[in-house]
């Protein structure tokens, strides 16, 4: 338990980046990130997500499981107060713009503004640690939020990735949808809303990011005037069940009216998570490997967009969680088994002749660079920050990590990560016509 606030900078010298780190009194840390900017912008974020559906206290005997979706739906009743005032009016009263988001493993509250700053911070701070859940604005919430799923399930987009998703895992939690189901979502009560508020929205469990021409000093008031006073840090214990390395199937078909045929294309990655820094690593040479083998400027797009079998809707990226990472690659093609073999053919190849040094070296600056270029937005600092934060990872030490990254370690990496067997695809094929040719 913290009795007073202590303030540490850190910096990164060769950047000429720093940010400031306080332990306030309150458990929670604060990160307070200074840049002469118009924009500042604010991110509150709790390390509970999407996959948070079984856990327990320390010392507790027994698990609680809660029904999937419930995060999604907590995070949409925080902007309900008990006083009848709308969250929403009181930042746009103040110039502010405000949101919120849900993942598989975060949940994050921001507001954005370029005047009224801690106004608009008491406000986040305010209706972020005063809950109010009742049967009546369940039961609303339930309807809102059961239409929002509805659209999602008429997304291509969002149907094909957890299509893919059903394909390489069995029984990981990041096959659950974020928002729940209509199903699961039915059955969320004030009581599970409160015992999940309880564990994951403890300061402790929590971190405020700021970025901006703001000072700490102001921030540290700020949070002095809206925070509770010193508690004992939560220690939350999270159930998952083991995932086996093999993959669930290798094909999925589904249909729905679209007007061309969408694919995706994922390789399970089965390492172990270590530590932090480590697991960042070997994210950023992922990602290396990617803009190597499926960059827009590479050989594998390149040569399928002459072909036709791949269009600018094409993409690939690593997505990478507390109890999950896959490779994945998305796009449109009336070929998709033959953009499969090419993908199949492109790892083999890379495992018998690996991209050369020349290749990598360059791909190494152009990571550096694009890292160097993140500071460049209030929002994206935060947002990154936020997420290297709940990563156990100090943001201004990601361009070391990635000058650390050696050829060898590159190539060890692809061989670790590629085995054929791990390789799936998703298929989103346009609906039959009918009889009547409609």
């Amino acid at each position: 338990m913290r009795n007073n606030t202590t303030v540490s900078e850190v910096r990164n010298e060769s950047l000429g980046e720093m940010y400031y780190r306080i332990a306030h009194k309150s458990g929670l840390d604060i990160y307070v990130f200074p840049k002469k900017m118009s924009t500042a912008y604010a991110l509150f974020g709790t390390r509970y997500g999407a996959i948070d559906n079984c856990f327990r206290l320390a010392g507790e005997e027994d698990f609680a499981r809660v029904p999937d979706g419930i995060a999604h739906f907590l995070e949409h009743k925080m902007f309900e107060n008990e006083d009848g005032s709308d969250t929403n009016e009181k930042f746009t009263r103040l110039g502010a713009s405000a949101n919120a988001f849900t993942s598989s493993e975060m949940t994050a509250y921001e507001f954005s503004c370029t005047e009224n700053f801690y106004e608009s911070l008491a406000v986040l701070l305010e209706y972020v640690t005063h809950p109010y859940y009742t049967e009546e604005n369940i039961a609303k919430e339930q309807g809102i939020i059961g239409q929002e799923i509805g659209m999602y399930d008429d997304s291509p987009v969002w149907r094909i990735y957890y299509e893919l998703l059903n394909l390489l895992y069995h029984k990981d939690n990041i096959r659950l949808d974020v928002c729940g189901t209509v199903e699961s979502i039915a059955q969320i009560t004030p009581e599970h809303l409160y015992r999940c508020y309880n564990t994951f929205y403890h300061l402790s469990n929590m971190a405020l990011v700021v970025c901006g021409d703001v000072a700490p000093e102001e921030v540290i008031r700020v949070a002095d005037e809206q925070l509770p006073e010193s508690t004992e840090p939560l220690v939350i214990e999270r159930y998952f069940e083991a995932e086996p390395d093999f993959v669930v199937g290798k094909r999925s078909t589904l249909k729905m009216d679209i007007g061309k045929t969408q694919f995706a294309i994922g390789l399970k990655d089965v390492r172990k998570k270590t530590n932090g820094r480590e697991d960042a690593k070997h994210r950023a040479t992922v990602g290396l490997l990617i803009d190597v083998l499926f960059g827009i400027s590479g050989e594998f797009y390149n040569r399928l967009y002459e072909e036709g079998l791949l269009n600018n809707s094409f993409a690939a990226f690593y997505e990478n969680s507390r109890t999950s990472a896959f490779l994945m690659l998305s796009g449109e093609s009336d070929a998709p088994e033959a953009v499969y073999d090419r993908f199949i053919e492109t790892m083999q190849n890379t495992r018998q002749n690996p991209p050369s040094r020349a290749d990598f070296e360059r791909m190494k600056r152009v990571a550096y660079a694009s890292y160097v270029r993140s500071f460049d937005a209030t929002d994206g600092i935060a947002n990154s920050m936020l997420s290297a934060i709940f990563e156990g990872v100090d943001y201004l030490d990601v361009g070391n990590m990635i000058s650390e990254i050696t050829y060898g370690y590159f190539v060890d990496t692809f061989n670790g990560l590629f085995d054929e067997e791990r390789c799936v695809m998703a298929i989103l094929e346009p609906n039959e016509p009918n009889e009547e040719g409609e």
